[in-house]
This record gives structure tokens, sequence and C-alpha cells, in this order.
């Protein structure tokens, strides 16, 4: 009686909405029950919490340690946990070449789509899950990021490297310690911008945060790597980040990359019209494609732009971090790569600065490369597929068609089958050991399969002639070398505060 009183004097449509407000609890009630005993899933063992919703990955994503949390989560249940409701973290190595191999059937899922940038109708080749669109816009521009067309650009890195070296030389002067962190992450972003903006941004002559796109970039990962693992009718809900300070600023930026990305576009268009283009970049080889093919529009040469800013500073970066840290804590390994490094030079096989070419010749700084990228991927989430229609079978485990599938770097490159016994410590020495050629099959720094990351090659390029140019020439020590590195896991695994102290040697 009360109950029908209470609703008689309320509209039709405003009893709906209390309807569904009451009803939403005992759906989420019916929707936990069913993932816990009787999804397809629920043999799999996982936290309670991943079991029941996509909210407890987003939990673990937002702390920033997802990798951490993965590791130890392999390390109690075995090599298939449950992460959230309908996605499975898999470690065995064995899976690797089934998931991700070329023509596996394996697909990438919406978790990709908030990462996209939506320039172009053609999404750019990370967002882009349709895997023949995939292939075909990938070998429109495969020549263009290959080596050899990354190397014709070397003098434009090289450019970059001597701003570096100056600033270097001016800490040395002043005695101040340096955020090498910092420093590597202006460099990589100054380096895009002689690619595939046509100059150097100018993060490193203005010694600052060029337009505060290191600061709007930390500030957004978060909510986009949030968003990739909540379901997607909930990411349209990402508008009411305007509504905080911080972040509707970092949105706004965001917007400020796209915009340069089209006025840059737009300004080399103009050169060209007029016949004052004199560089031949990355930028300029773009437009070239543009011109021979005619699905490669002016929108998607802004993209790959945009892509370049967006995913091309950070990573780098991080790659060199690790790199640098791990050889800063290691002291034999650090004057072993010394020793290499001034061996060549004495003996005029290092020009200054140092080339691609002349790097890649010293077996030992390769070696020590390779261990920072197994020990701090610059990617620190899991990748995850699509199984094929017609299902799989994963660790002895069938996966129907449609289930959600996926492997971390993070947790592949402390594979002790794989890495040895020490897999946890930095040790470029494993890297000389019988079998080292099989260690890198199971190499997940730069993705893998056909989705493996296009732009490597221009990462190894600037980590390559930066780390051996700069060592050459200075030493670089840790502040406080008790003190474990700082990390935040958005996707990228970014290191924080890597404070050193440079002197000229």
């Amino acid at each position: 009686m009360f109950l029908e009183t209470l609703l008689s004097g309320i509209s039709d449509s405003s009893k709906l909405t209390l309807i569904i407000i009451a009803t939403l609890p005992l759906f989420w009630v019916v929707s936990a029950i069913y993932s816990c005993w009787f999804h397809p899933y629920a043999d799999i063992p996982g936290p309670l919490g991943a079991r029941i919703s996509r909210l407890w990955l987003a939990k673990q994503v937002l702390q920033g340690n997802i990798d951490n949390v993965q590791r130890a989560l392999h390390d109690k249940y075995g090599p298939i946990v449950r992460i959230a409701p309908n996605e499975v973290s898999v470690s065995d190595p064995a899976a690797l070449k089934l998931i991700y191999a070329v023509n596996a059937g394996f697909t990438k899922t919406d978790f990709y789509a908030p990462f996209a940038s939506h320039i172009s109708p053609n999404e750019d080749l990370f967002t882009q899950r349709d895997e023949k669109h995939h292939a075909h816009r990938r070998r429109l521009v495969n020549a263009l990021y290959s080596l050899s067309s990354v190397l014709e650009s070397e003098r434009f890195i090289d450019a970059c490297t001597a701003t570096f070296m100056s600033r270097l030389e001016e800490f040395v002067d002043s005695g101040e310690t340096v955020d090498l962190g910092l420093w590597l992450q202006m460099y990589a972003f100054d380096v895009v911008g002689e690619l595939f903006y046509g100059r150097q941004f100018g993060f490193m002559e203005t010694r600052s945060d060029y337009e505060g796109y290191i600061e709007s970039l930390d500030t957004l990962m978060p909510a986009v790597a949030a968003a990739s693992v909540l379901p997607s009718y909930v990411r349209p809900f990402q508008v009411l980040g305007h509504l905080f300070p911080q972040v509707h600023k970092a949105l706004v930026c965001y917007d400020n990359i796209v915009i340069a990305a089209k006025q840059t576009v737009n300004n080399r268009m103009q050169l060209m019209r007029e016949g004052g283009v004199k560089r031949s970049d990355l930028l300029d080889k773009l437009f070239r494609i543009a011109a021979e093919k005619e699905e490669f529009t002016t929108a998607d040469v802004t993209t790959e732009a945009w892509v370049s800013m967006f995913a091309g500073s950070d990573t780098t970066a991080i790659a060199m971090r690790s790199i640098l840290y791990n050889l800063m804590k290691a002291p034999e390994a650090y004057d072993k790569v010394m020793a290499e490094i001034d061996a060549a030079a004495a003996e005029g096989r290092l020009s200054d600065p140092v080339k691609y070419s002349e790097a890649i010749q010293m077996p030992y700084f390769i070696a020590c490369c390779k261990e920072g990228f197994r020990m701090h991927p610059s990617v620190g989430m899991s990748m995850p597929r699509h199984v094929p229609p017609s299902g799989v079978t994963i660790c002895g485990r069938f996966f129907p068609g449609g289930s959600r599938v996926g492997m971390s770097a993070t947790v592949i490159h402390f594979d002790q089958n794989i890495f040895g016994q020490d897999a946890k410590i930095f040790n470029p020495d494993r890297w000389f050991r019988t079998g080292a050629e099989n260690m890198d099959r199971f190499m997940m720094h730069f993705g893998a399969g056909p989705r493996t990351c296009i732009g490597k090659h221009i990462s190894l390029t600037e980590i390559y002639k930066l780390i051996p140019n700069m060592l050459r020439h200075y030493r670089i020590e840790l502040v406080d070398p008790k003190k474990e590195l700082k990390t935040l896991n958005f996707w990228f695994n970014k290191q924080v505060g890597l404070n050193v102290k440079v002197t000229k040697r």
C-alpha cells in the first residue's frame, strides 16, 4: 500500500528510472554469481575481485604497478590467471608464438580503442584492429620505417645528440644534479621533432617541457590506460575528465598535439607548393607515399606525425633509462662496457658522434642494451587478443572463439626457463651464453609478431647512437645508489627520478 501510494505521484518516466536503479544491485549480484561459478573461465584461478568485475583490473592499473601485480599472480596461480571476468593473462612462453604469430587468427580487442586519435578514417597501425587493413597500411609505410630509411636521416639525430651533449657540458660546469630521465625524454621528443616536424621542438634548447607535452602525457596516460581495461560502455564517461582541472589541462594539450601535427603537415605542404623544401626527412617521405598511393591521404600523413609524438618519446626514453640505470647499479658491467667503448675509440672504430653502424659492432654494449630492454620493457601491460572463431588450446586448456587472452613482456622477460635462474638480475653476460638466440625469440620489448612496433628502428638508432656517445665523454653516477628507481606503469612503464651526477672523462 505504501509503495503504491508513493509511486502514484510519480511520472511514468520517473518510475522506469527508479525500477532500473532498484534492479541494478540485483543485476550485479546475478552477474557476479555467473562469473564466479558458471562462466567458461570459472575454473581459472585469480583474485576474487578480478572474477567479479573489471573494476579490479582498472584499480590495479590506476595504482601504476600492474607489472608487479601480474608477476606476483603468476607466481601464485601458475601460467594462466584470470585478471577480469572475461580475460586471462598467460605466462607460458610457448603461447607467445601461438597468440602473436603471423596469420594465427588472433585479433586485437577493444582495449586499444582509447589510444586512437581519429584524425583519419584509417586508424593508425597501433589501434587498427582489422588485420587485413593493418597489413595493407603497414605495407604502405614499411619502407619509410626501415633501418636504411631511418639512417638516411641520421644527421638529424646527430643534431639532437649535439644539443644533448651541450646540455651535459653545462651540468658538468655547474656541478648540479641532473634528472637524466627527464633529459632523455626531452632528447627523444626533439628527435621526433627533427624527423617528423622539420625541426627540434626546443625541449633541450629551452631546457623546459615544450608546450607542456611531457606533463600532459603523464597526466593523460593513467586515464587512457584505465579506460582501455574498462568495458566499452563506460568509456563515454571519459568526457567527465574535463571537470577536473589537471585532466582538463591534459586533454587540451592532447588536442594541441593534434593541432601541431596538422599545422606541421599544412606548413610542409605550403613549402612543397612553393618549392622550398630543403630536407629529406621522414615527413617528406610520408608525403611521397601520399603522392604515390591515393588511399594514403593527408590525414594519414598527419596521423603518422601524431603517433610519432604520442608514442615515440616515452618508449625510447624508458629504454634508455633502464639501460643506464642498470649499468650504474652494476659497476662491473659499467666498467666493462666503458672498456669496450674506449677500445673502439682508441682503434679509430668510433666517429664523433657515434654512427649506428659503429655502435652495433660493440657486442657487449649491444648485450647491455638487450638486458636493459629485458629488465624493464617500455610497455608494462598485457597485449590482449581475441581467440580466433575456431578456438585454441593454450597450456592444455581449450579457449573458445572470442575469448580474451594476453601476455605481458614484464612477465615473460623474467621467465627462468628462458633467461636462466638469474633472470631477476641485470646480467649482460647472459647474451653470450649458449642458447642466446632462443632468448631473442621471447623478447617482447617492441611487441610481437605482425604487430611489432613499426618505429623500432628509430628508437634503436637513437639508443645505439646516444648512449655510447654520452658514456665516451662523461661519467654518470647515481646520486643515491641505494635508492630503488620509482616506476609508474600506465601502459608506458615510466621511471621517475633518475637523478645523477655528471663528470667529464
